[in-house]
């Protein structure tokens, strides 16, 4: 007897199947180990596996796919309320089992694997961006402890590259001021980071002129 409906709980190391025939009499119900999980679904003929809208669900989504499984993803929310006792990796299982089953559930579509990177990027990016408003706040801080208080915004951090070199060199004379290479003078370490993530950004607007303005 092959089972038509499974409940997968996912997990990193250890995931739990809970499965039902056409009538919902329960057949599986069986633990897997990650390196077993996928050849225990090659073994089995197409059926609707549910699971919740998680960690690595999308990637088990895709793989479960591939095999001819009809997948279901659902919000941990909205499968809460099918579980009947307790709280564990059985009872999730066969709360899951039962919650893609429901005519009025709503599911999450499965991402491919570039929607996922797309999406990666962003939330890399605004991770950056919330480190380094941290490291102004935090700058902002300490200098206001020796009595230095830095305007705000970003782009009011002039003194500061000054003190590290990241001026350039001024020739004048006769009123005509000519403006030279960067100074080397300030600390040597901080300002190589800096203008090696500088050359890195002109780098990349070089190569891909079309994204030199993201950002």
């Amino acid at each position: 007897m092959h089972p038509t409906t499974i409940g997968l709980d996912l997990a990193k190391h250890v995931f739990q199947v809970h499965g039902v025939d056409a009538a919902g009499k329960v057949i599986i119900r069986k633990k897997l180990r990650r390196s077993e999980l996928k050849a225990f679904f090659e073994k089995l003929p197409p059926c609707l596996v549910g699971m919740e809208a998680c960690g690595t669900a999308h990637y088990w989504g895709r793989e479960l796919s591939s095999l001819g499984h009809h997948v279901r993803l659902m919000p941990a929310a909205y499968v809460k309320p099918y579980v009947k006792r307790g709280k564990n990796d059985e009872v999730d299982a066969e709360a899951i089992c039962e919650a893609v089953t429901r005519p009025t559930m709503r599911f999450v579509p499965v991402k491919s694997a570039e929607q996922q990177s797309i999406l990666m990027l962003h939330r890399t990016r605004d991770l950056f961006v919330r480190q380094r408003t941290m490291l102004v706040n935090s700058l902002r801080g300490q200098l206001a402890e020796f009595g230095l208080i830095a305007p705000q915004g970003i782009w009011r951090r002039r003194h500061f590259a000054a003190w590290i070199g990241l001026v350039p060199q001024q020739n004048g004379t006769g009123g005509k001021v000519h403006l030279g290479r960067i100074s080397k003078k300030g600390e040597p370490y901080l300002r190589r980071l800096l203008v090696l993530g500088a050359t890195a950004v002109v780098r990349y607007a070089r190569d891909k002129p079309e994204f030199a303005g993201c950002g």
